[in-house]
């Protein structure tokens, strides 16, 4: 049987993230965009979960905090995989096989 997440316990990892790692360091949003090579919107949009983690900032985060960018990634997915299991009901897909 698989297990099915509901939809309220996803976390979307950039909120982690900052609750988690970024403000118990201490580091501020603009020197963590500068250490990331990044713009300070970039940071803020996933912070508040205006945009999704990529792979690249996984690693990024890797590098800075030492947490594993596999486990930010699944993160992501496991938060993506559960929005769209709350509109399931919303996706329509024709039968793809005849019935013999």
């Amino acid at each position: 049987m698989a297990l099915i997440m509901h939809p309220s316990l996803a976390v979307h990892p950039g909120d982690w993230l900052k609750s988690e790692i970024v403000d118990p360091s201490g580091v501020s949003i603009n020197r963590l965009a500068s250490c990331f090579h990044v713009t300070r919107q970039t940071l803020s949009s996933l912070f508040n979960g205006h945009t999704a983690l990529s792979a690249e900032m996984a690693i990024r985060f890797e590098k800075a905090f030492g947490v594993k960018a596999d486990t930010l990634m699944r993160m992501q997915i496991a938060y993506d995989l559960a929005k769209a299991r709350a509109h399931a009901e919303d996706i329509v897909v024709d039968e793809v096989l005849a019935a013999a």
